[in-house]
């Protein structure tokens, strides 16, 4: 059974000569960006959820949006947060939508395998884990989540309670490890989900506290933000750790928060006063070039290529070839290879600077679970 309620406990474990000493422990929160710092998708700009017709989207790093129907929802990167927090995730309901028996929206992060076999689930050593986190809405009652295996065949639904409107809160659920079902360990693949439902039809929920057989998103009866128009729920602190207690928020520096995200996104973009070099090019063409970007970190597996606005690819005759398509071309973990088009004018084998003048125009490399 779970337990839920404020967080009490400081990590504190000892003191010398009068100071006391905190107990740092290494990646302790299995969540990346849980404070909602880091947003290179879409900086600090509002998106709507699903524009595109895709069934999932990135808002901020490392969170995605999975839905059943598009856009109901927006979401971006706040500044409203807690005590101890400059950030947030805000969710804003678009519509009051009917929630059908097979709907979803709901807002997760998928965590490498890598970074969970430790807790050995669908073992008999399974351990317990504890998320945490702070949350605020427009709305109050009771709301749900779910921890999810790969195959989304085990699922842990939780509920928690907002009794306040538009008021922080800090929520703290202790999650018993699951001896059952099949869970990836010691891959790049999905070593779990952690799942906040938005508005769940009936299909994808059930009762809550206990590990069931199915693809659970939440709990039966839950509150359904995507059903009232202009709803609003903020989310900030988000921890997941092992143990059967929460402990404070593992603070880590920005750019170790930026370079865990990097592994799984890196967005090369454009600045405002001046041209940006991106990467180098060689001609194979008069109208295609490949190109090499090099990551600042090994990404989890090779990248997906996609730019935006006008990138540009240029020699020392012809400065200003704006692209027109890319396509991946042998990317690995440490360079991102490309194909680029561009109308007509490179010259058969010169070498090329891969270039953009604008903060809107950017080159992306995704590697998402």
């Amino acid at each position: 059974m779970a337990t839920y309620g404020q967080i009490n406990a400081e990590n504190i474990t000892s003191s010398t000569g009068g100071v006391i000493s905190p107990n740092i422990t290494s990646l302790r929160n299995r969540i990346i960006n849980g404070a909602m710092s880091v947003s290179q998708y879409n900086g600090t700009s509002s998106v709507n959820i699903g524009t595109s017709g895709a069934g999932s989207q990135y808002a901020i790093d490392r969170w995605n949006f999975d839905f059943s129907q598009a856009p109901k929802l927006s979401a971006q990167q706040s500044t409203n947060a807690p005590t101890g927090f400059y950030n947030s995730l805000l969710v804003t309901s678009l519509a009051a939508t009917t929630i059908g028996t097979s709907d979803y929206f709901q807002v997760n992060q998928k965590i490498e395998a890598f970074n969970t076999t430790d807790l050995a689930f669908g073992t008999a050593n399974a351990q317990s884990v504890t998320l945490s986190f702070w949350v605020y809405s427009s709305l109050t009652g009771s709301f749900s989540g779910a921890l999810k295996n790969s195959a989304q065949s085990r699922a842990y639904p939780f509920s928690y309670t907002i009794s306040s409107a538009s008021t922080w809160t800090q929520i703290s659920i202790t999650i018993p490890g699951d001896t059952s079902g099949t869970w990836i360990v010691g891959t790049n693949g999905i070593g779990l989900t952690v799942n906040f439902d938005l508005g769940i039809g009936t299909t994808y929920v059930t009762t809550g506290g206990a590990w069931a057989s199915g693809n659970y998103g939440g709990v039966t009866g839950s509150v359904n933000l995507a059903a009232t128009n202009g709803a609003t729920w903020y989310v900030t602190g988000v921890q997941l750790e092992k143990g059967a207690q929460a402990t404070s928020f593992d603070y880590r520096p920005y750019g170790t928060e930026l370079a865990l995200c990097q592994r799984y996104y890196f967005q090369n973009t454009g600045l405002a006063s001046t041209t940006t070099n991106f990467g180098s090019a060689t001609s194979i063409s008069a109208t295609q070039a490949y190109i090499q970007v090099p990551f600042p970190v090994s990404m989890r597996t090779g990248p997906t290529i996609s730019y935006g606005g006008t990138v540009n690819v240029s020699d020392s005759n012809t400065y200003d070839l704006a692209i027109s398509a890319i396509v991946t071309n042998q990317s690995n973990t440490n360079y991102g290879s490309g194909k680029v088009t561009t109308a007509s004018g490179q010259t058969l084998y010169r070498p090329q600077t891969l270039w953009v003048n604008s903060t809107t125009s950017f080159l992306a490399f995704t590697a998402e679970l």
